[in-house]
């Protein structure tokens, strides 16, 4: 199979030499050409292949959009990212409308771009499509952001290594980079969702009527916050220096703004974050309900006896017992049959 060519196109030679340097990382054959302006670019895509077109959304001379007309005409398949410093929100919708396969702003998140050069140029198998480039929210159209897109803004705005949304079964719904550790990653969602379930219970012994409760953890090698998105949801970001006291409540403010925008997203979806309801409140009961209050049976006569309890004796105690009460409702007793079973009755030891 013949090495992918991807065409880099940066008039900022730090920024190419970064891009290349991380897609060389990539464990796959390809040839990566740099070009400082859109005139060589055009002049190289004339002459050879094209697979990949990396480029600036404002180049000297020619925009990326123009730029990516001109080399569709001559590769009318070739795939494209843009990526720019710009953060005007008609941009995005420009790039969106010109039919860039991916769109990125400035600092570009390596992780996000090699896994969108991969997704572009078909080299890793995967069941999910690749996230369309929304707009942001436009007051005149009233459109709205996608998941992935509220995630990655959450991300950006705090500088953080990770946003993932999980539903309350543990399943990523979506997600912004990765975790540092990304061999951690099942036992850390195993212990979120363990946290995430306390307080659902917690939500209901005090009778709150929705789950509203933070948790941050600091001082490693970096910040967790972990917080519900409504009863059936939970987000979690993961960065540096996201606990500190200089930051925390820059955080917690993005976070909770992000989150109203989540919620909508999820009931657009049909996912909606259902409000956990509190448990019904009955007429107080007392503490000894489920406690029994008599004895099963008379003990005493069995107790005192001095000689050698038989087994048949014990089985007829215990059917006399059963008899005579109700079953136990608490779903932690055994029953004696059971303890039995188990081998826990004063015969069990017996030799046979």
């Amino acid at each position: 199979m013949a090495a992918s060519r991807i065409l880099i196109v940066e008039d900022q030679r730090e920024v190419s030499r970064l891009l290349r340097t991380s897609l060389e990382t990539l464990e796959h054959k390809l040839e990566i050409v740099e070009s400082p302006s859109g005139e060589e670019a055009i002049l190289d895509s004339s002459r050879h292949r094209i697979d990949l077109l990396v480029a600036d959304y404002r180049l000297p001379g020619i925009s990326g959009i123009e730029l990516m007309q001109k080399v569709r005409g001559f590769h009318p398949d070739v795939k494209v990212i843009l990526i720019t410093g710009l953060t005007d929100p008609k941009v995005r919708r420009e790039v969106a409308d010109a039919g860039a396969d991916a769109f990125f702003i400035k600092p570009v998140q390596i992780a996000d771009f090699l896994d969108a050069v991969e997704r572009a140029l078909g080299l890793v198998e995967t069941i999910l499509p690749a996230e369309p480039i929304a707009p942001d929210d436009d007051e005149e159209t009233g459109e709205k952001k996608t998941l992935p897109d509220l995630l990655a803004g959450l991300r950006q705005e705090l500088a953080a290594k990770a946003v993932i949304l999980y539903d309350d079964g543990g399943r990523v719904l979506a997600r912004a980079g990765d975790l540092p550790d990304s061999g951690a990653e099942v036992a850390l969602t195993v212990s979120l969702m363990s946290i995430f379930s306390a307080g659902q219970k917690i939500t209901r012994l005090i009778g709150q009527e929705k789950l509203s409760s933070w948790h941050v953890f600091d001082g490693g090698a970096y910040d967790i916050i972990f917080a519900p998105v409504g009863g059936m949801h939970a987000m979690l970001i993961v960065g540096q220096k996201l606990a500190e006291e200089a930051t925390i409540l820059t955080a917690v403010n993005a976070f909770s703004t992000a989150r109203g925008a989540i919620t909508q997203s999820l009931s657009a979806m049909g996912a909606a974050a259902a409000i956990v309801e509190p448990a019904a409140s009955p007429a107080a009961k007392p503490a000894t309900e489920n406690v029994a209050t008599e004895p099963l049976t008379d003990l005493e006569p069995l107790l005192k006896s001095k000689k050698k309890l038989k087994t048949e004796e014990l089985d007829a105690f215990w059917s006399e017992a059963a008899g005579k009460s109700k079953a136990p409702t608490k779903p932690d007793m055994l029953s004696y049959e059971q303890a039995k079973q188990l081998g826990l009755t004063p015969e069990s030891g017996k030799k046979k």
